[in-house]
């Protein structure tokens, strides 16, 4: 939280364990990282462990300490090293032994996947032995954090087959005590997830609390949010994933995380491969770069992943991610300690295509946004807006009577599916729709009770076919498609615009989307001409203003290319700042100021710049 992280995770293999640690750290001083996050055990154990059934890696030679002198090493080169450890399985020997430790399948069998077998959470692996190797391995070595991966029951193994629930007796008798009732077979259930929730948090507490006693000024990740000291996510790839993509994946992951857990910081990791069964085979260069100046752009730590040593069969990846972590390096002044300063805030939701639609928008309309999953922060920062797909609105009412205003774009639970459209009756209140009167409807719509002179009505479905017959029974109804209260504060689209926007990227639902907040919202913080694959963000840091702009036009379809350059880009910025530079091109940008507003024209933009404001000037200043 006090300087930028440049973390660079290497997933060591058995067989590496055998490779000159030397080498290693030498490789992630030259990439410039100070965190070089590093196997130390669990599944396979990189240093000589004395603890019983925790094995020792295959390619650890007698009196061989790969992770030992790697440690060494990173540190004489002022490299923070995280051990990352993997109690999710572990060898046939334990299991012989502690047959009670282990994830037992609804038929009782184990979960083998290569040879390993998984373990429960709450078991005697996690629960009693795990914590001797955690004492060991923090007595032995000065680490500077742990990892943990997997942490807890996974569902679904490596190939996706699904695992189900555990029904060991531990677990049996512990869902019994909590719930009473027996352990539900495989099929969801909400009081299932509830009990591994509140599992692998108790697990969670335990290691946090030995890794802070052993080690006070390490840090604690692992993929859960509670207990830890910053929040894990990755950017990742997957062959069968549904399209479309998602450009912004490294955005998402760190504004949500910066904006709703504040006091942690985002740790996003780049992963390199393109899915489980192809390790070695590294997603295109320019996704990497893009995903990585999206951690920094957000305020998030710069963090890379890759499988094996830096001796890659495929090296597109490493050194794509070189000199982002070089440059970085370079301007470590200027990415410490950043502090989003949207004022718009987007809620998650349930609904994740209506959340992704919504996100989309406001990237692309250049409004400055954060993201957040919760609502600790009404009373604690200025909030011009908020934004959500939830018409479930009750948690917001202290946010609304204290004069917050709010954009509800989504329906009510349980509505109808309809396949209609949207009528605008009052086109002069939607300048951006002056092309259209009609906007196509396809999901869930709240019919509410008919409002005469509404704005925007609903037109239920009509005769789509054959030709001759298209909507000849076309007709319109005085049910609400906009609803107001609190004198306009309160605006509720009834139906998912969100997901409408996210599936289609129709302008008519981005036109309405635009008037709306223009409406709600008329002065911005940000203005600019940019392009709408031109990713804006604004953070503030040490009494200065930063403008991150990332460009995304190398993005197509399942493509990530070069970027098209981007010239004179135009931005207008709410304060009035004594200097304008831009980092990447290493020069001055001419600086106006007038009623309150900075206005600068970027002279190009390749794949991301940074654009430094320097202190606002002072009432002096200014006569």
């Amino acid at each position: 939280m006090t300087e930028p992280l440049r973390w660079l995770q290497t997933n060591i293999r058995e067989p590496d364990a055998a490779t000159d640690p030397k080498v290693l750290a030498a490789e992630a001083g030259r990439f410039r990282a100070n965190v070089l996050h590093l196997n130390m055990g669990g599944i396979a154990a990189t240093y000589p462990t004395s603890i019983q059934f925790h094995a020792r890696s295959s390619g650890l030679g007698p009196g061989q300490d790969f992770f030992g002198v790697a440690l060494k090493e990173a540190h004489a080169r002022g490299i923070r090293v995280v051990g990352r450890f993997d109690f999710s399985k572990t060898r046939k020997d334990a299991f012989d032994a502690h047959p009670e430790w282990f994830f037992r399948k609804a038929d009782g069998s184990p979960a083998i996947y290569s040879g390993l077998y998984s373990t429960c959470i709450n078991g005697g692996w996690y629960r009693e032995q795990a914590p001797r190797i955690l004492a060991e391995a923090l007595e032995r070595y000065e680490v500077d954090g742990l990892f943990f991966n997997m942490f807890g029951n996974q569902s679904r193994d490596y190939s996706g087959s699904f695992l189900g629930h555990c029904h060991c007796a531990e677990c049996m008798r512990r869902f019994q005590a909590m719930f009473g009732r027996e352990l539900p077979d495989n099929a969801e259930d909400p009081d299932y997830r509830k009990f591994m929730f509140v599992s692998s948090r108790e697990v969670a507490r335990e290691f946090g609390r030995i890794i802070h006693e052993k080690r006070p000024k390490a840090g604690y990740f692992n993929y859960l949010e509670e207990w830890t000291d910053g929040i894990m996510s990755e950017s990742n790839t997957a062959v069968t994933r549904p399209l479309p993509l998602w450009p912004y994946m490294s955005s998402d992951n760190v504004n949500r995380a910066r904006n709703s857990q504040p006091g942690k910081m985002s740790v996003n990791l780049c992963m390199q491969f393109v899915d489980y069964a192809w390790r070695f085979t590294t997603v295109p260069a320019q996704e990497i770069a893009l995903r990585l100046w999206q951690n920094i752009a957000h305020g998030g730590a710069l963090a890379f992943a890759i499988n094996g040593t830096f001796e890659q069969q495929d090296r597109q990846a490493v050194e794509a991610a070189r000199p982002v972590f070089q440059w970085a390096a370079e301007h470590a002044d200027y990415l410490a300690q950043q502090e989003p300063q949207a004022r718009v805030m987007l809620l998650t939701g349930p609904d994740n295509a209506a959340y992704r639609g919504l996100f989309r928008f406001l990237s692309e309309e250049h409004i400055p946004f954060s993201v957040s999953t919760n609502l600790d922060w009404i009373g604690k920062r200025p909030v011009d807006l908020v934004i959500t797909a939830s018409a479930d609105t009750a948690a917001l009412e202290p946010y609304i009577r204290a004069g917050g205003r709010v954009l509800i774009a989504g329906p009510a639970a349980g509505s109808k599916d309809v396949k209609g459209y949207v009528r605008v009756r009052n086109p002069k209140r939607f300048p951006s729709l002056g092309l259209t009167t009609l906007l196509l409807l396809d999901g869930p719509f709240t019919e509410l009770p008919p409002a005469p002179g509404a704005p925007l009505t609903l037109v239920p479905p009509s005769m789509f076919g054959p030709p001759e017959l298209i909507h000849t029974d076309i007709r319109d109804t005085e049910i609400p498609a906009l609803i107001t209260r609190e004198n306009g504060r309160v605006v509720w689209l009834p139906f998912n615009i969100g997901a409408l926007y996210y599936r289609l990227s129709l302008p008519a639902h981005a036109g309405l989307l635009r008037d709306l907040i223009n409406e709600l919202m008329p002065r911005r913080q940000l203005s600019t001409n940019a392009h709408p694959l031109v990713e804006i963000s604004l953070m503030q840091q040490k009494g200065r203003t930063l403008v991150h702009l990332v460009n995304l036009s190398g993005h197509s379809q399942t493509g990530y290319f070069a970027p098209l350059p981007m010239t004179d880009i135009r931005i207008s910025v709410e304060g009035e700042f004594a200097g304008a530079r831009a980092l990447r091109a290493g020069q001055q940008v001419a600086l106006s100021r007038s009623g309150g507003r900075s206005t600068l024209t970027l002279p190009q933009l390749r794949d991301y710049e940074l654009v430094v404001l320097s202190e606002a000037v002072s009432a002096a200043m200014r006569k």
